[in-house]
């Protein structure tokens, strides 16, 4: 890994990369949707503080475990500017999170019940199928294998 003097103050995008471990189109990424900044040099190249790096290891950390960059842009905007984050501030936001994601795997544990109900019935059949057929909605209409409508996502388990 490239060592970059202490003096230096701001690193370019490729070092960034070689630093970060992020390809420097992750890095145009990030910058576009606001998760790091940088500045412009009068020949207009992009300029990022040292703090950049563990804003980048912080994207990359949370993305890792699954949270939306969204809701990593909403955690890193309560931070000051210019301060890089730190051990108080992950175990601050990652506890925020930890309940969304422990939501989450309930859900995927749920997913996974019933897609091995699904291939245990064989024939994902209308009356039984909690993912083609939650509550039995069609059982009262139509018996057997069919092809059910479309439903909104908000209705998927």
């Amino acid at each position: 890994m490239p060592q970059i003097p202490q003096t230096l103050n701001e690193l370019t995008v490729g070092q960034l990369s070689a630093r970060s471990g992020a390809a420097v189109s992750a890095l145009h990424f990030y910058e576009a949707k606001g998760l790091i900044s940088s500045r412009r040099t009068s020949g207009n190249q992009r300029r990022y503080s040292r703090d950049a790096l563990r804003r980048v290891a912080f994207v990359r950390a949370a993305q890792r475990v699954g949270i939306p960059l969204a809701t990593i842009h909403d955690a890193l905007a309560e931070l000051p500017e210019e301060r890089t984050p730190n051990r108080e501030d992950w175990a601050r936001l990652s506890e925020a999170w930890r309940s969304e994601l422990d939501e989450r795997i309930k859900q995927l544990g749920r997913l996974r019940d019933h897609l091995t109900d699904c291939i245990g019935c064989g024939c994902l059949s209308l009356e039984t199928c909690v993912l083609s057929n939650p509550n039995d909605i069609s059982g009262d209409t139509i018996s057997g294998s069919r092809l059910m409508p479309e439903r909104r996502s908000a209705d998927c388990p």
